[in-house]
């Protein structure tokens, strides 16, 4: 499988990494925004090719991976680009998603492409364990609980404040909230009670400060519905305290069964992640392996985690997968 990156951020090139472990794909090139001579990759195979080339390459690339922001980037992106590759993005705003999917299932569909959108950890992973864990226990709920740690998605948001120069976002759990669930009491939590907003933010000299804390406390979708602390520091403070992308969370479904519903059960998935984008990389891969599975077989339109088989997502072959894993 011949594999492209769309953007070469942090995500970018954890999908790099990403793909230097899986023997079934090579890197082609990365595409950019920015002038091609002044991004180094570390696989000396492939090149760096102009965002505005792309298409010279369409014959070129199984898979395009767009590795783009979920708040501007990737509503624009994806459509556009699954009318001429089959892609693979982590568009992660939850609320937003069916509307993404409805225009990459259109462009994809059109043009007999493959597309798989939100693929990651959440959505992604944290999607399929919700799936399971609601098939199993019909009668129960669901929690998901996110960090601590530091949210891409987030942090991209505040940079993109007129003033801010660069930013950094944790979603922290409520400890309380999550201990409640796990000790099987079922707890009706808002938004605001199940997490909080961390946010350190490095303003250019010039900027109204009060401004940006109030842009980014009343951001719909991303804080609006959430107690947020803003501190503003320097960049050697955000360089030296908050370099790392550290992220994880929880997923729990407390459920009932027997006559009665007389026995309780608690289904917890949890990830520890010390790079949340090379994480999500590494998920993106494995799906992007999966879509090529489904476009052999002669599937085209949008994708979810949900549409995937597990056996598409291995390297493995399926009499391997049911000796070594099942």
């Amino acid at each position: 499988m011949k594999i492209a990156i769309y953007g070469y951020g942090n995500l970018g090139r954890g999908v790099e990494y990403a793909i230097k472990q899986n023997d079934d794909m090579e890197l082609f090139g990365v595409f950019t925004r920015r002038d091609p001579a002044s991004v180094k990759i570390n696989t000396s195979s492939a090149k760096v090719y102009r965002a505005d080339d792309i298409l010279k390459y369409k014959n070129d690339i199984d898979v395009l991976i767009i590795c783009g922001g979920s708040a501007t980037d990737l509503p624009k992106m994806t459509p556009a680009l699954a009318a001429d590759f089959n892609v693979i993005d982590s568009f992660d705003t939850h609320a937003d998603i069916p509307t993404h999917f409805a225009n990459v299932d259109k462009a994809a569909r059109e043009n007999k492409n493959i597309a798989l959108i939100s693929a990651g950890w959440d959505p992604g992973m944290f999607s399929l364990n919700r799936l399971y864990a609601n098939a199993i226990l019909p009668d129960g709920k669901d929690y998901t609980f996110w960090g601590k740690g530091v949210s891409q998605g987030h942090s991209d948001a505040i940079r993109r404040i007129d003033g801010v120069i660069d930013a950094r976002q944790y979603t922290c759990p409520v400890d309380t909230a999550l201990e409640s669930v796990r000790r099987g009491e079922s707890p009706e939590l808002t938004t605001r009670q199940k997490h909080t907003r961390l946010c350190f933010v490095v303003a250019s000299d010039d900027a109204n400060k009060e401004r940006i804390e109030n842009e980014i406390k009343t951001m719909p979708k991303y804080f609006a519905d959430y107690d947020t602390t803003v501190n503003f520091i320097t960049k050697e403070e955000l360089d030296k305290n908050h370099s790392g992308i550290p992220h994880g969370g929880f997923v729990i479904r407390s459920g009932k069964t027997g006559e009665n519903n007389s026995n309780s059960h608690i289904i917890e998935y949890s990830l520890k992640l010390d790079s949340n984008p090379e994480f999500t990389a590494s998920v993106l891969i494995c799906f992007a392996r999966a879509i090529m599975k489904m476009k052999s077989r002669g599937d085209v339109g949008c994708k979810t985690v949900f549409d995937v088989a597990p056996a598409d997502l291995s390297r493995l072959s399926h009499q391997e997968i049911v000796k070594t894993l099942l």
